[in-house]
């Protein structure tokens, strides 16, 4: 791992939740203390945007709103990887431009993914209008390998062919499939290349192979655990890393036994007391009482709490 891809997108990230206000609308406000939240306790940086985000449901507009919303409330962007993935490469080139006027410290980029069975070639291409169209010598691109959602996988020949046309730019994969043996073949095919988790309880065996660390939706409640475990190996800890592994996955499991931003969301409204933290957009829905109940029940069977959350007012946020 070389220092600058890991100073840029190495460490412990959030797939961060987006807060919605009474209308439905993202809340960019809520999203800035949130993030300060998840920076003070555990977050090396924050993935907006995402999945775990709702991306997806957002327009372009609501997108371009929330990474203005940010930068005004003072968010540092040097710790931000928003998504900019789309399915039409405008809309990708008009995130990502954003993304960089704002400092961010790189994108989260899935692939265009309506179109299934595209080959190599196609998806080299539309990576690679992306990048020149943009063309920012400040641009940095985690591509998002997440095959179970978007129907489209990245291969290991096709990030090979970025990485040897783009090498200062294409530097890190967030990889969701789950598949540790496919990231470990990654991390070890591109010494440099920063291979991110989309999984809480893959973080441990991917640090031993040579990965950077993870994005997940469970950092949004529990990252200082995952920053146990990076703070343990960089130790040499192996025996304080493997406790905060079991730790860590055995809430993971209980989180992900329901749809994971709803039940991400549950958590967060049932700490802060703040019912509108449930509030989703459609077609996600919040978690049922009976299934929310079963959660809470859950979690406290592990003595698991989030840390404090300090009532803080927007003024506060963006001074």
């Amino acid at each position: 791992m070389t220092a600058t891809a890991m100073e840029t997108v190495g460490g412990v990230h959030a797939a961060v939740l987006t807060p919605f206000d009474a209308d439905g609308q993202p809340d960019a406000s809520a999203l800035a203390r949130h993030g300060r939240w998840l920076l003070a306790n555990g977050c090396d940086g924050l993935a907006i945007l995402g999945t775990t985000g709702e991306a997806n449901s957002f327009s372009v507009d609501e997108r371009l709103r929330l990474l203005d919303g940010l930068a005004e409330a003072g968010l540092p962007g040097d710790r931000l990887i928003p998504g900019t993935g789309c399915c039409a490469f405008p809309d990708t080139v008009a995130l990502t431009r954003q993304a960089v006027e704002i400092g961010a410290a790189a994108v989260l980029m899935l692939p265009p993914f309506y179109y299934k069975g595209a080959s190599d070639d196609g998806l080299f291409a539309a990576y690679a209008d992306v990048i020149e169209r943009v063309g920012d010598d400040r641009l940095r691109i985690v591509v998002y390998h997440f095959p179970q959602m978007s129907g489209v996988p990245l291969s290991i020949d096709l990030i090979g062919r970025l990485r040897q046309r783009y090498p200062e730019i294409v530097i890190g994969i967030k990889d969701s499939s789950g598949d540790l043996d496919g990231m470990i073949r990654c991390a070890e095919a591109f010494p440099g290349f920063a291979v991110l988790s989309g999984s809480d309880e893959l973080l441990w065996p991917l640090l031993q192979a040579g990965g950077a660390g993870c994005i997940t939706g469970v950092a949004n409640v529990a990252a200082w655990l995952a920053a146990e475990i990076l703070a343990a190996w960089r130790q040499g800890d192996r025996a304080a890393a493997e406790h905060t592994h079991a730790r860590l996955t055995a809430i993971r499991r209980a989180i992900a036994a329901y749809p994971l931003t709803a039940a991400c969301k549950e958590v967060m409204a049932r700490h802060t007391g703040d019912a509108g933290w449930r509030r989703v957009r459609p077609p996600l829905m919040p978690l049922p009482a009976d299934a929310a109940r079963a959660l809470a029940d859950a979690l406290d069977g592990l003595g698991f709490r989030p840390p404090a959350v300090e009532r803080t007012s927007d003024a506060a946020v963006s001074a």
